[in-house]
C-alpha cells in the first residue's frame, strides 16, 4: 500500500510539476509579448557642461527613437508616445532613426495617418530627426524623409543647425547612419563652434568611438533596443551591429568628454518580445556649470 502510494504520489508530483512549467512558460511568453513591449517608461538623465551657456541651463531635450512601426508596434500605439511627449513640454524633441520596421510594407494611408500624428508634438525650439538603419532599408529613404517633413521634423544628414536662445546658442548635428548611409563627421563642426556645446544625433551608438575625437559634448542614439531581451546573470540576447558596446544608458569617453545616452528605444524588431528591458522616452535636462 505504501508503495502505491509513493508511486501516486510521485506521478502527481510529477504533472503538477509539468502543469507548472507550461504555466510559467506561457505566462513568461504572455509578459514578454502582451505586456512589457508596451509598458511604457520615462527615462530621465541630466548632463552638465562647462561650455553650455547660462540661458540653456534645464534646458530640456526629449528623445524618441526606433519605433519599428508595423512589426509590433501601431498608429493607435503611436498616438499614445506623442501624447507622453507633450506632457514632458520638451524644448526640443529629437527622433534618431528606425520609424518603421521595413518601409516597402507600408501603404500610403499609414504614411498620411502617421503625418497627422506626428503634427500634434509640439516643442519650444523645434523637432529634428535622423536615418536609421531600417530607415534607409526597404526603399523607405525617401518616403521616410516625406513623412517627417510634412510631420513638422528637420532632417539633419550630416547637416547641423543653431539652437537659439536669449542670444545664446548651441549646435545640434545630425549624421546619416552609419551602417546604410554616408556618414560624415568632419563636416558637422564650423571651426568657429569648437569651444560650444555640441550635440550629435547617431543611430548607432557604438560609433561613439569615432565620434570621441571630434567636438562633440552629448551624441544621443538609438539601434540597440537595450538588447531588447535581458536575462539576469546572462546579459543582452539581442544587440545589432554597432549596439553591442555601448547597449543602453549614460556613458562618458574621450578626452573632451562625451556623453553618450543610448535609448532603449520605443518598439521590437527582430522578435516580438521584450523582457527586462522596458520601451522609453528619453528626457534629458542640460545643466550650466
Amino acid at each position: 500500500m505504501g508503495n502505491k502510494m509513493t508511486r501516486r504520489s510521485f506521478l502527481k508530483n510529477a504533472t503538477f510539476g509539468t502543469l507548472g512549467s507550461i504555466g510559467a512558460a506561457y505566462g513568461g511568453y504572455y509578459y514578454a509579448h502582451d505586456i512589457e513591449p508596451y509598458w511604457l517608461t520615462i527615462k530621465r538623465d541630466s548632463v552638465e557642461s562647462e561650455r553650455l551657456p547660462d540661458e540653456f541651463n534645464n534646458f530640456k531635450i526629449v528623445q524618441i527613437t526606433d519605433t519599428h512601426l508595423g512589426f509590433q508596434l501601431t498608429l493607435e500605439d503611436m498616438k499614445k508616445i506623442v501624447r507622453k511627449v507633450n506632457q514632458e513640454s520638451p524644448d526640443l524633441i529629437v527622433f534618431t532613426g528606425d520609424l518603421f520596421d521595413n518601409p516597402s510594407h507600408i501603404g500610403q494611408s499609414s504614411y498620411n495617418d502617421l503625418i497627422s500624428i506626428l503634427s500634434n508634438l509640439k516643442a519650444k525650439h523645434g523637432q529634428y530627426w535622423i536615418y536609421g538603419n531600417h530607415d534607409h532599408g526597404g526603399y523607405g529613404t525617401d518616403p521616410i524623409k516625406e513623412v517627417m517633413n510634412q510631420g513638422g521634423f528637420s532632417l539633419l544628414q550630416n547637416d547641423y543647425d543653431n539652437i537659439n536662445l536669449n542670444g545664446s546658442q548651441i549646435l545640434l548635428a545630425g549624421v546619416d547612419d552609419v551602417l546604410l548611409g554616408d556618414p560624415r563627421l568632419n563636416q558637422l563642426i564650423p571651426d568657429d563652434k569648437s569651444d560650444t556645446f555640441n550635440i550629435l544625433l547617431c543611430h548607432e551608438p557604438d560609433y561613439a568611438d569615432e565620434v570621441k575625437d571630434y567636438n562633440f559634448d552629448l551624441q544621443l542614439s538609438g539601434h540597440s533596443h537595450g538588447g531588447q531581451v535581458q536575462i539576469p546573470f546572462y546579459g543582452y540576447i539581442i544587440t545589432p551591429l554597432l549596439g553591442q558596446k555601448y547597449v543602453e544608458g549614460k556613458t562618458t569617453i574621450g578626452e573632451r568628454p562625451l556623453h553618450l545616452l543610448t535609448s532603449r528605444g520605443l518598439g521590437t524588431t527582430r522578435l516580438p518580445f521584450r523582457f527586462l528591458c522596458r520601451p522609453e522616452i528619453n528626457v534629458i535636462t542640460l545643466n550650466a556649470t
